[in-house]
């Protein structure tokens, strides 16, 4: 009987709690309800369990993918009502805690269990909160559903030890809904943050008049100088980071800026950076140099564009040459190799600036080393400190009683959570309620677990962070004396030894292919759908310079200027305008791009490049193809047409090439079966063209003239292949030459509505053509000016 003692897995002494435990679920009147907590408390962890494990280890991201956050918004919209009740269910129908030192009767363990599941839910929602620099609507919903908890946790327990407990964790919820609102009043009062795009605004109005003034003292200094774009850029002055200091006064036009350069070196300017780059033996290696540099006029430029989303007016014609020479002869050409991947690079780290700062869950827009202390030291030792006062004060003042009692009332704490596992364990053969209860245990365990990884993540993220690397360089420069510690030094670059291994922000864009698809994309269910699986290349270097190549070019400043057309310029470059200039005479850019899309197919399929000039230019031109028609398909907000217009040019293109090919090669032919089909049926089209024009008009007199996106591209794709003799090298060149052209016409804009379509793709890291539309926007580039409103978007300031 001793042996049997010594190895039985639940002692005598925990029969009592285990009863207790596994009551809820042998009351046949609420199981119902229990089973159901139960169960939405599993699919909920597993989602958050999921949602942290995946999102941690690929990158150091600030942004919560938007339909995983509209997901996770509108379940955690029903959870508190819904937890609610099934609290106020158990805690009727449940039985009394066993912790009754006192004699006071308190909450059930089932009930105590979902009151803390509805706290760590609520310590986990800041997953899915974006945090603002204005405006409290989500701040006061939150602060609603925290002022419940607190009623539920101080008003329904009654026993000390696991009051302390639960508010130890009611602590925790409210100190993040007052770091939220700190957030946000602390950005809303910034210059750095909240009214930094007004004062950005000033600051450039009056460095531009500066700058003039000093232009030509330094311009012979600049052409003589061995490397031009090395030199632009140190005397850039585009501000990195403190311009609040710069504020005089406020005026009705903005903010009165007192000197441009203050001697103190306060105020860090992209000039600044390079010069420290030059001189300075801070950087270990040319490529930290490099990156460290570019991220810092990453930082001034999303700056810059940040008016474009605060309604501020665009910026003038001297500025937008300003910037063209930074960015085009500066940055590209900065003495160390004309590379178009750098420029894409700076864009790119900018429109992700931009993400984080309207989109981040973690508060990296504040990054600083000050706030790193304050926020994730300083707080957490005021925590504490509270927390142990609460814990005294939920024991009268009687400390040792306090202290003792969270784990005499709490049996949790007091068996251990696996010594009550194993005794759930030895029961669940025989005892339903027994496997429900370990489900629970382990449901409550995960929480936690999730709560703590989340934090631990958290605070690498924002060590990780851009915003705190261009913090640290920042206050280097600007502090002298930093630069002689030896701990900053290590520190710094440790930090950016840990960004190269971890961070992976590449340059990429979706790949989708208008002959791939089995159904129409236009309607919604299939488009969210198919959005998910859309393949995604990364931009290719050859691209990259393809297009800054073409926008060195367009200087709307030159007196040789050509204005900017949607392939035209490029079939006149080739002498082929008066051949195929036709397929790019639509008012419609969705039908210019579908029709030269189709085209691009076919000769990917009939045409398979052989040489490597061939492959090179072959990869310009499909990937550009399969992304237009990507835009077309699954984002025209973002396309210069009205979005109704190229909604309805795709729905018919479905419609023309479903009657093509019929509705089994419709469903289930391969693209190659496709391409041959509808050769095969524009050979007969032509040949009855041919024979009896007369007929053919009448047979098609009701049909709508937009129903020939199909057979326009399959005939552009025939007549490239003949036009060039087959010559492949010179197909696949006017192709790569038609795309540039084409999605350069496309994303510049100044268009509220287009402004607006880039400013909610942010929430999803910005897409290929958002960064394109920064870049053009910076440079100045803009479509040329038409009357016509069939073309929907494109009517340019």
């Amino acid at each position: 009987m001793a042996y049997t003692n010594h190895t039985n897995p639940c002692p005598e002494y925990m029969h009592s709690y285990i009863r207790n435990l596994t009551s809820s679920y042998t009351n046949k009147s609420n199981e119902s309800t229990m089973v159901s907590s139960s169960v939405i408390m599993f699919v909920l962890t597993g989602l958050f369990f999921n949602l942290n494990l995946f999102s941690g280890f690929s990158d150091v991201s600030t942004i919560l993918n938007p339909k995983v956050r509209l997901f996770l918004s509108s379940a955690l919209s029903l959870f508190l009502p819904v937890m609610s009740y099934l609290f106020s269910e158990a805690k009727n129908a449940g039985v009394s805690s066993p912790a009754t030192r006192l004699g006071v009767a308190d909450l059930s363990l089932r009930a105590g269990m979902i009151l803390a599941w509805m706290l760590l839910v609520e310590l986990l929602r800041k997953k899915v909160d974006e945090i603002h620099m204005r405006g409290y609507s989500g701040t006061i919903q939150r602060a609603g559903r925290v002022i419940w908890l607190g009623n539920l946790v101080f008003f329904n327990i009654g026993n000390t030890g696991r009051k302390a407990l639960f508010s130890i964790l009611w602590i925790l919820c409210a100190t993040k809904l007052l770091q939220r609102i700190a957030f946000t009043e602390l950005g809303k009062r910034s210059y750095a943050h909240g009214k930094n795009a007004r004062l950005i605004s000033s600051y450039m109005a009056q460095m531009l008049e500066h700058s003039h003034q000093e232009h030509q003292s330094h311009a012979d200094d600049v052409e003589q100088a061995a490397h031009v774009g090395n030199e632009l850029m140190k005397r850039c002055k585009y501000i990195v980071m403190g311009e609040e200091k710069l504020v005089e006064a406020t005026t009705a036009d903005g903010y009165k800026v007192n000197k441009i350069s203050p001697p103190d070196g306060s105020v860090v300017t992209v000039g600044k950076v390079w010069e420290l780059a030059e001189k300075d033996k801070f950087f270990t290696s040319l490529d930290e140099k490099q990156h460290l540099r570019r991220l810092c006029l990453s930082f001034s430029l999303f700056k810059l564009l940040r008016r474009r989303f605060e309604h501020l007016p665009a910026m003038t014609g001297e500025e937008a040459r300003n910037c063209r020479d930074v960015i085009l002869k500066g940055l590209y050409n900065d003495g160390e190799g004309r590379t178009a991947e750098a420029v894409f690079k700076v864009i790119n780290d900018e429109v992700t600036f931009l993400s984080e700062y309207y989109h981040s869950v973690i508060p990296v827009v504040l990054a600083s080393p000050v706030f790193l202390l304050v926020n994730y030291f300083l707080l957490h030792i005021v925590v504490v400190i509270l927390c142990l006062m609460t814990i005294v004060l939920c024991g009268n003042g009687d400390v040792s009683y306090a202290f003792s009692s969270i784990r005499t009332d709490n049996y949790t704490l007091q068996y251990g959570i696996p010594h009550i596992i194993m005794c759930l364990v030895s029961r669940v053969g025989y005892s339903p309620a027994a496997f429900f209860s370990i489900v629970d245990l382990s449901i409550t365990v995960l929480l936690f677990i999730i709560f703590f990884y989340e934090e631990i993540w958290e605070f690498f993220v924002f060590l990780l962070s851009s915003w705190f690397m261009v913090s640290l360089l920042c206050d280097y420069i600007a502090k002298p004396h930093w630069h002689e510690s030896h701990l900053f030094s290590v520190s710094f670059h440790a930090i950016t030894c840990l960004r190269s291994k971890m961070s992976h922000n590449y340059l990429s864009f979706k790949q989708f292919s208008v002959l791939n698809l089995r159904w129409p994309v236009n309607l919604p269910m299939f488009t969210t759908t198919l959005s998910l699986v859309v393949k995604t290349e990364l931009v290719p270097n050859n691209l990259k310079q393809s297009i800054i190549e073409y926008l060195v070019q367009y200087d709307s400043g030159a007196a040789n200027y050509i204005p900017l057309t949607n392939g035209k310029s490029a079939l006149q470059r080739n002498n082929l305008s008066n051949q195929l200039s036709w397929a790019c005479n639509s008012d419609s850019v969705a039908d210019v791009i579908l029709t030269w899309h189709i085209a691009t197919s076919i000769l990917e399929v009939k045409c398979e490049p052989q040489t490597k000039e061939e492959i090179t230019l072959s990869r310009v031109a499909t990937r550009l193809s399969k992304y237009c028609a990507y835009l077309v398909a699954f984002h025209p907000e973002l396309l210069p047409d009205y979005q109704e217009k190229a909604e309805l040019v795709i729905e018919d293109m479905y419609k023309e090439l479903k009657g093509m090919l019929g509705c089994r090669d419709y469903c289930l032919s391969s693209r190659r079966a496709r391409v041959d089909k509808i050769l095969e049926s524009t050979q007969v089209q032509e040949a009855r063209e041919a024979t009896s024009q007369k007929e053919i008009e009448e047979e098609t007199a009701g049909q709508s003239d937009q129903y020939k996106v199909v057979l326009n591209g399959a005939k552009l794709g025939r007549l490239l292949m003949a036009e060039t003799n087959n010559d492949l090298e010179i197909a696949w060149k006017i192709l790569a030459d038609v795309w540039t052209e084409l999605i350069v016409f496309i994303a510049p804009s100044n268009d509220e509505e287009r402004v607006k379509g880039h400013e909610e793709v942010l929430a999803q890291g910005g897409e290929f053509i958002t960064v394109l539309w920064a870049l053009t926007t910076h440079i100045g580039i803009s479509r040329p000016l038409t009357s016509k409103s069939t073309t929907g978007g494109h009517q340019e300031a």
